[in-house]
Protein backbone atom coordinates (compact mmCIF):
# COMPACT_ATOMS: atom_id res chain seq x y z
CA UNK A 1 0.00 0.00 0.00
CA UNK A 2 1.33 3.23 -1.10
CA UNK A 3 2.23 5.79 2.15
CA UNK A 4 1.93 9.47 1.71
CA UNK A 5 3.92 11.75 3.78
CA UNK A 6 1.76 15.56 4.00
CA UNK A 7 2.98 18.74 4.91
CA UNK A 8 0.05 21.31 6.10
CA UNK A 9 -0.03 24.38 7.16
CA UNK A 10 -3.68 23.11 8.57
CA UNK A 11 -6.60 25.11 7.43
CA UNK A 12 -10.20 23.50 6.97
CA UNK A 13 -9.22 22.79 3.33
CA UNK A 14 -5.68 21.25 4.58
CA UNK A 15 -7.83 19.28 7.15
CA UNK A 16 -10.51 17.75 4.24
CA UNK A 17 -7.31 16.87 2.51
CA UNK A 18 -6.00 14.89 4.95
CA UNK A 19 -9.37 13.18 5.56
CA UNK A 20 -9.08 12.29 1.66
CA UNK A 21 -6.13 10.63 2.00
CA UNK A 22 -7.11 8.60 5.26
CA UNK A 23 -10.01 7.73 3.85
CA UNK A 24 -8.60 6.21 1.13
CA UNK A 25 -8.43 2.36 0.83
CA UNK A 26 -5.20 2.50 -1.42
CA UNK A 27 -3.11 4.86 0.94
CA UNK A 28 -1.59 5.17 4.20
CA UNK A 29 -0.49 8.14 5.92
CA UNK A 30 3.00 7.71 7.07
CA UNK A 31 3.53 11.24 9.00
CA UNK A 32 2.60 14.96 9.02
CA UNK A 33 4.57 17.96 8.91
CA UNK A 34 3.33 21.61 9.73
CA UNK A 35 4.75 24.30 8.32
CA UNK A 36 3.71 28.31 9.56
CA UNK A 37 1.24 29.70 6.86
CA UNK A 38 -2.29 30.09 6.66
CA UNK A 39 -1.50 30.50 10.56
CA UNK A 40 1.76 31.12 13.20
CA UNK A 41 3.17 27.73 13.60
CA UNK A 42 1.89 27.47 16.73
CA UNK A 43 -1.81 28.12 15.67
CA UNK A 44 -1.02 25.32 13.04
CA UNK A 45 -0.04 22.93 15.71
CA UNK A 46 -3.30 23.59 17.73
CA UNK A 47 -5.11 22.77 15.04
CA UNK A 48 -3.33 19.44 13.82
CA UNK A 49 -3.81 18.61 17.67
CA UNK A 50 -7.53 18.97 17.96
CA UNK A 51 -7.87 16.94 14.44
CA UNK A 52 -5.49 13.95 15.46
CA UNK A 53 -7.84 13.97 19.00
CA UNK A 54 -11.11 14.35 17.11
CA UNK A 55 -9.77 11.51 14.35
CA UNK A 56 -7.73 9.63 16.49
CA UNK A 57 -4.84 10.30 13.51
CA UNK A 58 -1.96 7.61 15.32
CA UNK A 59 0.55 8.43 12.11
CA UNK A 60 3.67 11.19 13.90
CA UNK A 61 3.20 14.76 13.77
CA UNK A 62 6.65 17.05 13.07
CA UNK A 63 6.88 20.91 13.81
CA UNK A 64 8.31 22.46 10.90
CA UNK A 65 10.00 26.07 10.30
CA UNK A 66 8.22 28.87 11.92
CA UNK A 67 8.86 31.50 9.21
CA UNK A 68 9.87 31.57 5.50
CA UNK A 69 13.60 31.18 4.18
CA UNK A 70 14.22 34.95 4.10
CA UNK A 71 10.92 37.00 5.27
CA UNK A 72 9.10 37.70 7.86
CA UNK A 73 5.69 35.21 7.50
CA UNK A 74 2.72 36.52 5.80
CA UNK A 75 -0.44 34.78 7.73
CA UNK A 76 -4.23 34.32 5.97
CA UNK A 77 -5.97 35.65 9.57
CA UNK A 78 -7.33 38.32 7.28
CA UNK A 79 -9.26 35.66 5.77
CA UNK A 80 -9.40 32.38 8.05
CA UNK A 81 -9.68 34.26 11.40
CA UNK A 82 -7.16 34.36 14.40
CA UNK A 83 -7.15 30.30 14.50
CA UNK A 84 -6.24 29.91 11.02
CA UNK A 85 -9.47 27.71 10.85
CA UNK A 86 -13.18 29.58 10.69
CA UNK A 87 -15.87 27.87 11.91
CA UNK A 88 -20.15 29.11 12.05
CA UNK A 89 -20.21 27.20 15.49
CA UNK A 90 -18.28 24.27 16.49
CA UNK A 91 -14.28 24.06 16.29
CA UNK A 92 -11.80 21.25 16.57
CA UNK A 93 -11.55 20.41 20.28
CA UNK A 94 -8.78 21.39 22.46
CA UNK A 95 -5.77 18.71 22.71
CA UNK A 96 -2.30 18.51 23.33
CA UNK A 97 0.18 17.93 20.42
CA UNK A 98 2.17 15.58 21.29
CA UNK A 99 4.79 16.51 18.26
CA UNK A 100 7.70 13.92 17.49
CA UNK A 101 11.47 15.50 18.05
CA UNK A 102 12.49 15.37 14.83
CA UNK A 103 12.15 18.28 12.69
CA UNK A 104 10.30 18.49 9.86
CA UNK A 105 12.60 18.19 7.37
CA UNK A 106 14.88 15.60 8.80
CA UNK A 107 11.01 13.54 9.39
CA UNK A 108 10.84 14.12 5.78
CA UNK A 109 14.36 12.77 4.95
CA UNK A 110 13.75 9.78 7.41
CA UNK A 111 10.28 8.89 5.46
CA UNK A 112 12.66 9.25 1.89
CA UNK A 113 14.96 6.86 3.07
CA UNK A 114 12.96 4.27 4.46
CA UNK A 115 10.40 4.06 2.72
CA UNK A 116 9.60 0.50 1.05
CA UNK A 117 6.39 1.33 -1.20
CA UNK A 118 6.84 4.56 -2.66
CA UNK A 119 7.74 8.11 -1.59
CA UNK A 120 4.42 10.26 -2.30
CA UNK A 121 4.11 13.40 -0.76
CA UNK A 122 1.04 15.53 -0.79
CA UNK A 123 2.25 19.51 0.28
CA UNK A 124 -0.63 21.84 1.24
CA UNK A 125 0.64 24.91 2.17
CA UNK A 126 3.67 27.27 1.42
CA UNK A 127 7.07 24.72 0.81
CA UNK A 128 9.69 25.85 3.37
CA UNK A 129 9.81 22.57 4.79
CA UNK A 130 10.56 20.82 1.35
CA UNK A 131 13.35 23.49 0.50
CA UNK A 132 15.06 22.95 3.59
CA UNK A 133 14.83 19.04 2.91
CA UNK A 134 16.31 20.12 -0.67
CA UNK A 135 18.97 22.26 0.66
CA UNK A 136 20.33 19.53 3.12
CA UNK A 137 19.79 16.50 1.33
CA UNK A 138 20.01 17.75 -2.43
CA UNK A 139 19.99 14.06 -4.09
CA UNK A 140 18.12 12.59 -1.80
CA UNK A 141 15.23 14.52 -3.08
CA UNK A 142 15.87 13.16 -6.44
CA UNK A 143 14.52 10.00 -5.44
CA UNK A 144 10.97 11.10 -4.58
CA UNK A 145 8.59 9.57 -6.57
CA UNK A 146 5.79 12.07 -6.99
CA UNK A 147 5.39 15.67 -5.18
CA UNK A 148 1.77 17.16 -5.31
CA UNK A 149 1.48 20.39 -4.28
CA UNK A 150 -1.78 22.93 -3.93
CA UNK A 151 0.04 26.14 -5.15
CA UNK A 152 0.55 28.31 -7.70
CA UNK A 153 -1.22 28.49 -10.80
CA UNK A 154 -2.56 31.60 -13.38
CA UNK A 155 -3.17 34.57 -11.56
CA UNK A 156 -3.36 35.17 -7.67
CA UNK A 157 -5.74 35.40 -4.82
CA UNK A 158 -3.23 36.91 -1.85
CA UNK A 159 -1.71 39.49 -3.96
CA UNK A 160 -3.32 40.38 -7.62
CA UNK A 161 -0.20 37.97 -9.53
CA UNK A 162 0.49 35.64 -6.74
CA UNK A 163 -1.12 32.47 -4.75
CA UNK A 164 -1.25 32.28 -1.26
CA UNK A 165 1.32 29.33 -1.14
CA UNK A 166 3.77 30.39 -3.67
CA UNK A 167 3.79 34.29 -2.14
CA UNK A 168 4.32 33.25 1.48
CA UNK A 169 7.58 31.78 0.79
CA UNK A 170 9.07 32.56 -3.19
CA UNK A 171 12.37 31.63 -2.43
CA UNK A 172 11.05 28.40 -1.29
CA UNK A 173 9.24 27.44 -4.02
CA UNK A 174 12.46 28.67 -6.48
CA UNK A 175 13.95 25.89 -4.34
CA UNK A 176 12.18 22.96 -4.82
CA UNK A 177 11.53 24.02 -8.43
CA UNK A 178 15.36 23.52 -9.39
CA UNK A 179 16.00 20.72 -6.82
CA UNK A 180 14.65 18.00 -9.49
CA UNK A 181 11.93 17.11 -7.52
CA UNK A 182 8.86 15.48 -9.45
CA UNK A 183 6.18 17.83 -9.00
CA UNK A 184 2.45 18.01 -9.56
CA UNK A 185 1.78 21.55 -9.42
CA UNK A 186 -2.53 21.63 -9.11
CA UNK A 187 -2.80 25.61 -9.39
CA UNK A 188 -5.23 28.03 -8.28
CA UNK A 189 -7.04 28.50 -11.45
CA UNK A 190 -8.00 24.74 -11.80
CA UNK A 191 -8.47 24.46 -8.41
CA UNK A 192 -11.25 27.39 -8.74
CA UNK A 193 -13.16 25.05 -11.13
CA UNK A 194 -14.13 22.51 -8.22
CA UNK A 195 -16.20 23.90 -6.10
CA UNK A 196 -17.53 23.41 -2.46
CA UNK A 197 -21.15 24.58 -1.94
CA UNK A 198 -23.60 24.96 1.03
CA UNK A 199 -25.49 21.45 -0.39
CA UNK A 200 -22.34 19.96 0.52
CA UNK A 201 -22.16 21.52 4.04
CA UNK A 202 -25.85 20.20 4.38
CA UNK A 203 -25.05 16.12 3.27
CA UNK A 204 -22.13 16.10 5.74
CA UNK A 205 -24.56 17.09 8.65
CA UNK A 206 -26.55 14.55 7.80
CA UNK A 207 -24.27 11.97 8.69
CA UNK A 208 -25.17 13.01 12.11
CA UNK A 209 -22.11 11.90 13.81
CA UNK A 210 -20.15 14.71 16.07
CA UNK A 211 -17.34 14.21 14.00
CA UNK A 212 -19.77 15.56 10.79
CA UNK A 213 -21.33 18.31 12.90
CA UNK A 214 -17.98 19.91 13.53
CA UNK A 215 -16.75 18.97 9.94
CA UNK A 216 -20.13 20.87 8.73
CA UNK A 217 -19.23 23.56 10.64
CA UNK A 218 -15.82 24.42 9.71
CA UNK A 219 -17.11 23.71 6.19
CA UNK A 220 -19.61 25.95 5.88
CA UNK A 221 -17.42 28.87 7.28
CA UNK A 222 -14.99 28.12 4.58
CA UNK A 223 -17.70 28.23 1.87
CA UNK A 224 -18.73 32.03 3.37
CA UNK A 225 -15.44 32.86 2.74
CA UNK A 226 -16.97 32.98 -1.42
CA UNK A 227 -19.34 35.40 -0.28
CA UNK A 228 -23.22 35.42 -0.94
CA UNK A 229 -22.84 33.03 -4.11
CA UNK A 230 -21.80 30.28 -1.67
CA UNK A 231 -19.77 28.57 -4.20
CA UNK A 232 -15.86 28.12 -2.85
CA UNK A 233 -12.88 26.66 -4.38
CA UNK A 234 -11.88 23.10 -3.77
CA UNK A 235 -8.33 23.55 -3.23
CA UNK A 236 -5.79 21.43 -1.09
CA UNK A 237 -8.70 18.76 -1.04
CA UNK A 238 -8.55 18.47 -5.13
CA UNK A 239 -4.65 18.10 -4.59
CA UNK A 240 -5.10 15.38 -2.53
CA UNK A 241 -7.54 13.76 -4.92
CA UNK A 242 -5.26 14.17 -7.78
CA UNK A 243 -2.35 12.51 -5.55
CA UNK A 244 -5.14 9.33 -4.95
CA UNK A 245 -6.14 9.54 -8.72
CA UNK A 246 -4.07 11.78 -11.13
CA UNK A 247 -6.68 11.43 -14.01
CA UNK A 248 -8.90 13.24 -12.22
CA UNK A 249 -6.97 16.44 -13.05
CA UNK A 250 -5.35 17.27 -16.59
CA UNK A 251 -1.37 18.21 -16.54
CA UNK A 252 0.55 19.59 -18.65
CA UNK A 253 4.71 19.62 -18.59
CA UNK A 254 5.72 22.75 -18.54
CA UNK A 255 8.63 25.09 -17.19
CA UNK A 256 7.92 26.95 -13.77
CA UNK A 257 9.71 30.16 -12.25
CA UNK A 258 8.88 31.79 -9.18
CA UNK A 259 9.40 35.57 -9.54
CA UNK A 260 11.91 36.48 -6.64
CA UNK A 261 11.71 40.58 -7.17
CA UNK A 262 8.85 42.13 -8.91
CA UNK A 263 7.39 44.81 -6.74
CA UNK A 264 4.17 43.82 -7.97
CA UNK A 265 4.26 40.31 -8.56
CA UNK A 266 6.95 38.65 -6.05
CA UNK A 267 5.59 34.83 -5.53
CA UNK A 268 4.11 34.82 -9.05
CA UNK A 269 4.56 31.75 -10.79
CA UNK A 270 5.30 32.21 -14.06
CA UNK A 271 4.58 29.31 -16.07
CA UNK A 272 6.10 28.55 -19.75
CA UNK A 273 4.03 26.22 -21.95
CA UNK A 274 5.87 26.13 -24.90
CA UNK A 275 8.51 23.04 -23.54
CA UNK A 276 11.16 21.79 -24.89
CA UNK A 277 11.31 24.45 -27.40
CA UNK A 278 11.58 27.33 -25.06
CA UNK A 279 13.10 25.91 -21.58
CA UNK A 280 13.23 22.46 -20.35
CA UNK A 281 10.00 21.00 -18.30
CA UNK A 282 10.55 20.88 -14.19
CA UNK A 283 6.84 20.27 -13.09
CA UNK A 284 3.56 18.84 -14.27
CA UNK A 285 1.25 21.71 -13.90
CA UNK A 286 -2.89 20.63 -13.91
CA UNK A 287 -5.03 22.75 -16.30
CA UNK A 288 -8.65 21.42 -16.09
CA UNK A 289 -10.08 18.88 -13.48
CA UNK A 290 -13.23 16.28 -13.92
CA UNK A 291 -14.83 18.60 -11.31
CA UNK A 292 -17.49 16.15 -10.72
CA UNK A 293 -15.84 13.24 -10.36
CA UNK A 294 -13.04 15.05 -8.34
CA UNK A 295 -15.84 15.83 -6.12
CA UNK A 296 -17.46 12.89 -5.62
CA UNK A 297 -14.10 11.27 -4.57
CA UNK A 298 -13.88 13.79 -2.20
CA UNK A 299 -17.11 13.95 -0.56
CA UNK A 300 -17.72 10.35 -0.52
CA UNK A 301 -13.95 10.56 1.33
CA UNK A 302 -15.22 13.13 4.01
CA UNK A 303 -18.29 11.30 4.93
CA UNK A 304 -16.88 7.67 5.10
CA UNK A 305 -13.59 10.23 7.81
CA UNK A 306 -16.57 11.79 9.44
CA UNK A 307 -18.94 8.36 10.72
Amino acid sequence: MPSVWIDTDMGFDDLAAICVIAASPQHHIAGLSLIAGNAPLDCVARNAAGAAHLFDWRFPIHLGRERPLLNELETASYVLGPRGMASIGRHLPEAELTAATMPAWQALAQYIKTSKDGIHILALGPLTNLALLALNEPELVKSIDHLFWMGGGIGGNHTAAAEFNAAVDPEALAIVLNSGMSMHMVGLDTCRQCLLTHDHVTNLRQIGSDKAHIMADLMAAYVNIAGPQGRMACYDPLAAAALIDPALVNFKPAHVTAELHGQATRGMSVIEWRVPRKAKANALVSTQPDAGAALKLITESLARSCQ
